[in-house]
């Protein structure tokens, strides 16, 4: 079971009404509820504030928490777009009824429902002001406070605002982004690692930055996505090169274009022409480079070899081990 509370706030009785939290929470939940390919991922309950008809009160906001981490679920996650508050004693997220800030919900209690969660994985996200401090204990900033199974990521320091651009959250128009394939791995998996690695690199160093704790073994897949490449294709780079380091040798028989050829060289060879196809997948994924040849062609044309990248040496030994 995968389950995941989807929060949005834009309108607050006292705070400053703000103008995306709403319509990124819908994206979000669009996202998280399937996979590309149409199959049920999480199970999203979707809170919103959106005017005094509205609200998302504190109270509310707490008791939902509540019951995502209640549960031994595969996954909960709870995704937070809203006001941010900070103090000395720690962070804070302000629901709609907040009136100082530190009357919010306590990113403190978060992480006690989290930490304390029989959910096998649980993974936090947070597009509000200074959300960088989840996690982290007010008089020992230097430590995180993850036990494991869980993983958090913010949009922005426990210092920085987190910005918005046209009518949304930087950070969440990133997150949804890599949801929704930018952040996948060549088997169609998007992790909270890959999607943490696709912010950092989207977002300059003058710009807000992302935080990113975690305390896992091995990282939970969020969300499937249509690979690069299929699987079947994939499973025989362990068999085209068979040991660490070996060189697939080419010929003029690889490739399927007549034009170019000098006289006498191998025609086309179908079967080669397959596998030819596949190599330049590889290619084309950082796997495979061709050896003293400037392009795969030049490679075939010239009887040269090609050899894995580191890359594609970490994936040839993941199908030897039968990992993938």
């Amino acid at each position: 079971m995968r389950k995941a509370l989807v929060v949005g706030i834009d309108h607050y009785t006292k705070f400053s009404a703000l103008f995306g939290c709403v319509s990124d929470a819908h994206s979000v939940k669009t996202v998280l509820e399937r996979n590309s390919d149409g199959t049920v991922n999480f199970a999203v309950k979707l809170l919103s504030g959106t005017g005094p008809t509205n609200l998302v009160t504190r109270a509310e906001l707490k008791e939902t928490v509540r019951e995502l981490f209640a549960g031994d679920s595969d996954i909960a996650l709870f995704y937070f777009a809203g006001h941010g508050h900070t103090e000395v004693t720690g962070g804070y997220l302000c629901a709609s009824d907040a009136q100082t800030g530190d009357d919010g919900l306590p990113l403190s209690e978060v992480l006690t429902l989290a930490n304390k969660s029989a959910a096998k994985n649980k993974v936090i996200v947070l597009d509000s002001c200074f959300s960088g401090i989840a996690g982290t204990d007010p008089n020992h900033p230097q430590y995180a406070e993850l036990k494991e199974g869980l993983t958090i990521l913010t949009a922005s320091t426990a210092e920085q605002y987190a910005t918005e651009a046209n009518g949304g959250g930087v950070f969440t128009m990133l997150f949804v982004d890599a949801l929704n394939g930018s952040a996948g791995n060549l088997v169609g998996d998007v992790t909270p690692g890959s999607v943490y690695a696709h912010i950092d690199q989207s977002l300059g160093p003058w710009q807000q930055r992302p935080v990113f704790k975690t305390n896992v073994k091995s990282f939970v897949s969020l969300r499937k996505v249509q690979p690069p490449i299929s699987l079947t294709e994939l499973q025989r780079i362990s068999k085209l090169f068979p040991t660490a380091g070996y060189q697939f040798q080419l010929d003029p028989s690889f490739e399927p274009e007549l034009k170019g050829r000098d006289p006498g060289m191998a025609a086309p060879n179908p079967e080669n022409t397959r596998v030819f196809a596949i190599l330049q997948k590889y290619n084309r994924l950082n796997l495979l480079v061709p050896v003293d040849a400037p392009h795969m062609w030049h490679a075939a044309m010239g009887s040269k070899t090609c050899k894995l990248t580191v890359l594609g040496e970490h994936y040839r030994r993941l199908v030897e081990q039968e990992l993938i």
